[in-house]
């Protein structure tokens, strides 16, 4: 389907008013009205608004295209408009929007929308064309600049434009070069990094073949032949791409802004092979670059770890916050937050997501070292870990330690027959890998680890009470050290501890410096966009209410990224919080709730000022240290 089909001269504007983002859909959305293809205008434009919440739709290069796929649409249609003066539509690079596509798309099976996407993101990769529809004097020259256009780069309507070859090139069937193009929404920028690498190749003369990995699936697949006759694969992607295919070949693996801005050096780089020989793991979907660091596979594989674990952080944190919130509390005070039906149905909840926090965490570890033969025995390890006081420090190693015990029994089991293959992955692997698991975890991790997590608490004890605001500053920092490790359950404990004996204040002061990490983070990454990317800016915003929650594991993904800016920050602005809760004399009897709670604390407002200035002192102390970056397409 072309573009042109799309549009009508109803649904075209050369002179956008809009000073502002929402002023600039609303005249869009009266664009794509005027149309006649709407069902209902209002259900459409909130269609919008929910795919502008999800991350902007400003791909930079003063192009924004805002869609939305809905059964308010009775038919495929596309609305275009030009801002003189530009629009702050919150573009990835900044720039401000001066061309507008609002592509509507009915709801159903079909992906009109996503070609559209992917063909806008194409043509409008050319400045000079870009130029010259912001300086389109009429409706009628705006639609032949498109259509011209269009004829242009699909002349067959096919997906990719070939490439013109140079004459050496001629008598070879296959492309010298071959690319994979992948962002983590599978729109916009998977297409403009494709178009951007066989322009380029077009400009130097060499043949080149690019897959896009888009929302719709994979697209101009590279074949096993193409693969075997290439001089180099270039890989931009932003997301997990099948790598294992390209075992034993040059691969350039970076990520997909580069094929946008950075697709002449690529295809140099590629053709003169300097590129390292790509050598993938058996069994492994996905395997790490022969040359990358130690330190970077650790790093990944434990944020696919703590990725599948912090949704369960934010649900069960989120309902036991609730369960205090609707109990009573004078009922047994020993049992808030489960004296009521209703508060203790929450609570159940609540605990129960809550109870795969540390499974889920090792689980994830081991499958992104060994695959899915190890999620069972990262499982088992997490959850003995748990049972055994070692806690998530202990659940962490535990899901290394299950990894690398099937990449071990792997070699282990290699000389078994052809004939066995088949029952390796579903007996063998997860019977002896939960048997070792199970030994390690009982005899060699938990008791050490169980060992430090109680030497914590002895420590803290050892404070006593006769030093309230050094206690305050204690135990509230230690919670933003790990951010749910050892140092942090350490002081959970004892504000729980202290909480049984009689003491509130203490716990106040836990839960205090348990907020302060996210808060600090949501605070940066909102007043000081520049030191942070866009997407750490949209992660961010999430930090508010997992800090307002008191779920300290929100910071997790910022410390892992940046330790040493990171946790000293978080840290200082939990001491302070906690100090300034003991000097403010508050005092907490729930052992959880964040501002949920907040009606059962004592002196709650200068509660809040405390938490509120631990959180602006660790962000300025994190922008301070942090430096400014270069704001990606």
């Amino acid at each position: 389907m072309r573009i042109t089909d799309l549009l009508n001269k109803q649904s075209i504007s050369l002179n956008l008013k809009a000073t502002n983002k929402m002023s600039a859909i609303d005249e869009l959305v009266d664009l794509v009205n005027a149309s006649g293809n709407l069902n209902n205008k209002e259900e459409y434009k909130q269609g919008i608004i929910a795919r502008e919440e999800q991350s902007t739709t400003g791909i930079g290069e003063g192009i924004a295209i805002p869609h939305a796929k809905t059964k308010a649409v009775k038919k495929a249609c596309l609305a275009a408009a030009v801002s003189k003066a530009g629009v702050d539509y919150e573009s990835f690079d900044g720039s401000l929007a001066h061309l507008f596509f609002m592509i509507a798309a009915p709801d159903g099976a079909n992906n009109t929308h996503l070609e559209v996407l992917s063909r806008l993101s194409t043509i409008l990769m050319d400045e000079t064309f870009r130029q010259d529809l912001m300086n389109a004097t009429s409706v009628d020259q705006f639609l032949s600049l498109i259509d011209a256009k269009e004829t242009e780069k699909f002349p067959e309507e096919e997906v990719v434009e070939e490439v013109k070859t140079p004459t050496s090139a001629k008598d070879s069937k296959y492309p010298r070069v071959l690319a994979v193009t992948a962002c983590p929404t599978g729109i916009a920028h998977t297409f403009m990094a494709a178009e951007s690498l066989n322009k380029k190749g077009a400009e130097m003369g060499i043949s080149i073949k690019v897959e896009t990995n888009g929302s719709a699936g994979a697209k101009n697949v590279l074949t096993k032949e193409e693969i075997e006759n290439c001089d180099a694969i270039i890989v931009a992607a932003d997301k997990k791409v099948e790598m294992a295919r390209f075992n034993g070949k040059k691969v350039i693996q970076t990520k997909v802004a580069d094929g946008i801005h950075k697709s002449e050096e690529l295809i140099t780089r590629a053709i003169n092979g300097d590129a390292p020989v790509y050598h993938s793991a058996e069994g492994a979907q996905e395997v790490e670059e022969s040359n990358e660091s130690l330190g970077r596979q650790l790093y990944k594989h434990l944020m696919n770890g703590v990725s599948n674990m912090l949704p369960f952080v934010v649900a069960g944190g989120i309902l036991i916050a609730l369960a205090f919130l609707f109990d009573d509390r004078s009922i047994d005070p020993s049992n808030f937050g489960s004296n009521t039906p209703f508060a203790a149905f929450f609570k159940s909840v609540g605990d129960a997501a809550f109870g795969f926090l540390l499974p889920v965490l090792a689980g994830f570890i081991a499958v992104s070292i060994a695959d899915r033969p190890a999620m069972v025995v990262g499982f088992v390890g997490g959850f003995l870990a748990n049972a055994g006081g070692a806690g998530f420090l202990g659940a962490l190693l535990a899901g290394f330690i299950a990894g690398y015990l099937v990449l071990l029994l792997r070699k282990v089991l290699s000389f078994l027959p052809q004939s066995l293959e088949g029952i390796k992955p579903v007996l063998l692997y997860p019977l002896l890998g939960t048997l070792l698991i199970g030994i390690v975890m009982t005899f060699i991790v938990n008791p050490p680890v169980a060992f430090l997590n109680n030497g914590l608490t002895n420590f803290l004890n050892s404070l006593g009470t006769s030093s309230a605001i050094l206690l305050g500053i204690v135990v509230a920092g230690m919670m933003a050290i790990d951010m749910g490790g050892p140092f942090n359950k350490a002081a959970y404990v004892f504000g729980i501890a202290s909480l049984n004996s009689g003491n509130e204040a203490v716990m106040a002061a836990v839960m205090a410096g348990g907020m302060v990490p996210p808060l600090a983070i949501a605070l940066a990454t909102t007043f000081f966009k520049h030191r942070f990317t866009k997407q750490e800016q949209d992660a961010g915003k999430v930090n508010y209410i997992m800090g307002l929650s008191f779920i300290t594991e929100g910071a997790i993904p910022f410390a892992a990224a940046d330790p040493l800016k990171v946790i000293p920050s978080c840290v200082i602005g939990s001491a302070v919080a906690g100090a300034l809760t003991m000097v403010f004399n508050c005092t907490l009897p729930a052992p959880h709730g964040g501002i949920f709670v907040f009606p059962v604390v004592g002196n709650w407002p200068m509660y809040l000022v405390a938490i509120l200035i631990g959180s602006v002192v660790g962000a300025l102390i994190l922008a301070f240290l942090k430096r400014s970056v270069k704001q990606e397409a």
